[in-house]
């Protein structure tokens, strides 16, 4: 059999969880929209990287100095307006891939905002401020990635169902439905995402996981059309299905 090399999307994130969520989320899509592509297949057809194509993933707090070693000196100014937050650290990052050996197909830039509403916009500037040589996908979530999680919880039991009713009626809302009304302030605020999460889920590592890899995706987009979670899956869709649908990706008979 003759095969197409996989496409190579590279992630810039924060920690392995964000690395886990973001991922996940964005096969989802794939093997949604490409009818070739399956969870038995995905393999074959994406790979997920660093900075390097040995690398699980790139971390923001690498980002500075890695480019001030490589002598980057990104501009301030972004269109004549200053950079937003992130806008700089994002433009390095993506400097630094365009001058990689092995080019990514695709840059995917995950941040959460963190009551920092305008790091959005800041990632936008980095996007549009030079025509990359890979398409670039940005995930921020509002306020944390943990929003993310809850807008994919349902209780599957009468204590999961206690512990929602209980956070419901001390929040005055469903942190499912309106989890970007949830803060990153200390941890044991009432309003805390983390929190709320955990006691929820007590953190239970697979019960998180099910809630974005089993959760339908049309309620993971309404849910989330707030905490930015609609605009990354709709990014995937426009940004990194494309790719795949441009080009022949089918095994040919040899």
């Amino acid at each position: 059999m003759e095969t197409t090399a996989s496409f190579s999307f590279a992630v810039v994130c924060e920690a392995s969880a964000d690395l886990r969520l973001a991922t996940a989320l964005a096969d989802r899509i794939l093997c949604a929209e490409i009818d070739w592509i399956d969870s038995e297949n995905l393999d074959f057809y994406r790979q997920w990287r660093g900075l390097e194509s040995t690398d699980s993933h790139f971390e923001w707090h690498n980002v500075a100095p890695l480019a001030e070693q490589q002598n980057l000196k990104p501009h301030g100014h972004f269109g004549g307006e200053p950079g937003a937050p992130d806008a700089i650290a994002a433009r390095r990052a993506l400097m630094l891939f365009a001058r990689s050996q092995n080019l990514p197909d695709a840059v995917v830039l995950v941040r959460d905002t963190d009551r920092q509403e305008k790091r959005r916009k800041g990632l936008e500037q980095a996007r549009d401020a030079a025509s990359w040589p890979f398409e670039v996908v940005l995930a921020v979530a509002h306020t944390k990635r943990e929003c993310w999680v809850l807008a994919g919880f349902d209780p599957l039991s009468e204590s999961e169902e206690n512990a929602l009713a209980e956070i419901r009626r001390k929040l005055g809302f469903d942190p499912r439905l309106q989890a970007e009304s949830l803060t990153a302030s200390r941890p044991q605020a009432s309003r805390n995402a983390k929190r709320v999460l955990n006691r929820l889920l007590g953190g239970n590592q697979v019960r998180e996981e099910d809630c974005w890899t089993v959760s339908d995706l049309e309620v993971l987009k309404e849910r989330g059309r707030r905490s930015g979670l609609a605009d990354y899956l709709k990014e995937v869709r426009e940004r990194l299905v494309p790719l795949f649908t441009t080009r022949e990706h089918r095994s040919k008979d040899a």
